[in-house]
C-alpha cells in the first residue's frame, strides 16, 4: 500500500491488508512503535486475527523495522535527488519490491538472535 499520509485511517487500511495476508486459522503479532496512529484508543480498527504488540518508548533497538529502513536508506535510497513526488514514490516502491523479493535478506536484517520464537 502506498498512501499519501499516515494517520489512524491509513493504519486501519494497512491492518486490514495485513489481515487478508494471514493464513486461515493463523494469528499475526504486529510489533509497533509509539506513533500516534498506532494507538487503539481512538478509531483504529484491529482485525481479530492480529494482535498489536507495542514497544516501550524510546527503544528503536527492539523494533526490527528500524533496521529495514536503514538498509533501504543505505542501499537503495541514499544520495539521490528526485524530480517530483511521483519519482520519490516510484523509487521507494522499487526499493521495497526489490527487498521483499528476497525474504532471506529481510530475515537477516530484521532478526534478532536473542528474540526468536521457536515452534
Amino acid at each position: 500500500m502506498v498512501l499519501p499520509t499516515v494517520n489512524t485511517e491509513a493504519m486501519t487500511l494497512h491492518l486490514a491488508e495485513i489481515s487478508r495476508q494471514v493464513a486461515p486459522g493463523a494469528h499475526a503479532i504486529l510489533i509497533l512503535d509509539g506513533a500516534g496512529w498506532h494507538k487503539t484508543g481512538g478509531t483504529l480498527v484491529v482485525p481479530e486475527n492480529i494482535t498489536l504488540l507495542p514497544l516501550p518508548p524510546y527503544a528503536p533497538e527492539l523494533n526490527p523495522v528500524e533496521n529495514v529502513w536503514e538498509y533501504l536508506r543505505q542501499n537503495a535510497l541514499s544520495h539521490l535527488v528526485w524530480e517530483s513526488y511521483e519519482t520519490i514514490v516510484d523509487a521507494c516502491c522499487k526499493a521495497w519490491n526489490d527487498l521483499i523479493a528476497t525474504p532471506q535478506r529481510i530475515r537477516s536484517i530484521a532478526s534478532r538472535q536473542w528474540a526468536s520464537v521457536k515452534g
